[in-house]
């Protein structure tokens, strides 16, 4: 059995499956899970050398939002930060300063965030609530039919939410009013990590099982649907599939990786897959206008041709150490571990150009780009940031 991180591996049994069911799907996890316990030992990280410092790198400033044991990916929009811990605390901080701008306690536990368009903050509640925030104060609730695990999508006024049963919902973000409903058929297991939801110029372009659709975001209709990847096994954990975040935009080409299945592009314009590639790997990927990064289920740190998914180099240098989805940064591609380092790799040929280190506990949401700072959270709660010279 492939070596996965806990909060990479756990999955979520659709809400309106009978109880039974439930419970046989859950004795199934639970029966594989034992299985690897006492199987071989997970293989060794691979041991880390002296810092190779290539690239200059200077601390900016650091906060604390508290800790989550799920992925709450950090916001980044124009120059600032928009980050949430996982009993409730959310906060928007100046990158340039690390001044926060505003803090809020919800006093309820999260389960996704953050979403904003600036002015609205979205974040959802593990008791099925999404909630919209405006400059710093709770604005409304709304209920929501099943658990979430991707961060709301704020965009044109509404609020886009995809919950675990396979519905996206849109909001009217001023006052919480539903406006659609938009509902595939299910699964019986998902994928409880952060999955996709993005706007691409007029389309809501969303993550189903293993096809990505694009969505007419005034009304929930299907403007075009492209399968990267087909259930196949003899048992519902086996035929387990869903889309990760993050994904690589650029222009209408979106570029995203099927859980332990593949990795491919989409031309979200005309609804057309442009390649896909068998990949195994449960981490999302990022890139640019001519490569894409991504780590595989080894953590083997793997580029590729975007225009053709051709293969360009890879790196065991990082192998076995629970990485992160990638952010590209100029000359780097930058990695989150499992001891929370940050590694700051060449895009040419993914060696090694600077390591950061944090509170040591894991990192487990992809870094981002906030103005010309790099922030990362920790599971501990910590936000880190630095500006690369």
């Amino acid at each position: 059995m492939i070596p996965v991180p806990e909060s990479k591996r756990q999955s979520s049994a659709r809400p309106k499956r009978s109880s039974a069911l439930k419970w046989g799907l859950l004795v199934i996890g639970l029966t594989l899970l034992t299985a690897c316990a006492s199987g071989p030992q997970p293989p060794r990280p691979a041991e880390l050398g002296p810092v190779t410092a290539l690239l200059g790198v200077q601390a900016a400033w650091s906060a604390q939002v508290g800790a989550s044991s799920t992925v709450l990916t950090p916001l980044a929009l124009a120059d600032r930060v928009f980050v949430a811990g996982g009993a409730g605390t959310v906060a928007a901080i100046d990158a340039a300063s690390g001044q926060e701008l505003w803090r809020l306690n919800l006093e309820t536990p999260l389960a996704a965030g953050v979403g904003s368009d600036g002015r609205t903050v979205a974040v959802v509640t593990l008791e099925n609530e999404l909630v919209a925030i405006t400059d710093g104060r709770e604005s409304w609730r709304a209920r929501l039919p099943a658990r979430v695990f991707t961060a709301p999508l704020v965009a044109g006024e509404r609020v886009f939410v995809q919950t675990s049963d396979r519905t996206v919902l849109a909001f009217d973000a001023k006052n919480g009013a539903r406006l659609w409903r938009e509902e595939r058929p299910a699964d019986p297991l998902v994928l409880s990590q952060p999955g996709v939801l993005l706007a691409v110029g007029d389309t809501l372009v969303a993550g189903f099982s293993g096809r990505l659709l694009g969505i007419d975001p005034r009304n929930g209709a299907l403007r075009w649907e492209v399968a990267l990847a087909t259930p196949r096994g003899i048992n519902e954990i086996e035929r387990l599939v869903d889309l990760v975040g993050p994904v690589s935009r650029v222009g209408n080409s979106v570029c995203v990786r099927a859980f332990m299945r593949s990795v491919g592009c989409v031309d979200a314009a005309r609804g057309t897959l442009a390649w896909s590639r068998p990949a195994r790997g449960s981490v999302g990927l990022h890139g640019d206008e001519r490569l894409l990064f991504t780590a595989d289920a080894n953590d083997r740190v793997l580029a590729w041709q975007r225009d053709s998914g051709e293969p360009v180099w890879e790196s065991a240098r990082l192998q076995h150490r629970n990485l992160s989805g990638p952010l590209v940064l100029g000359r780097v591609v930058v990695f989150g571990d499992n001891a929370g380092w940050v590694h700051l790799l060449s895009r040419e040929d993914g060696s090694e150009m600077n390591r950061l280190s944090t509170d040591g506990s894991p990192i487990l949401a992809a870094p981002v780009l906030a103005g010309n700072v790099l922030v990362v959270q920790t599971r501990n709660g910590g936000i880190y940031a630095w500006r690369p010279q």
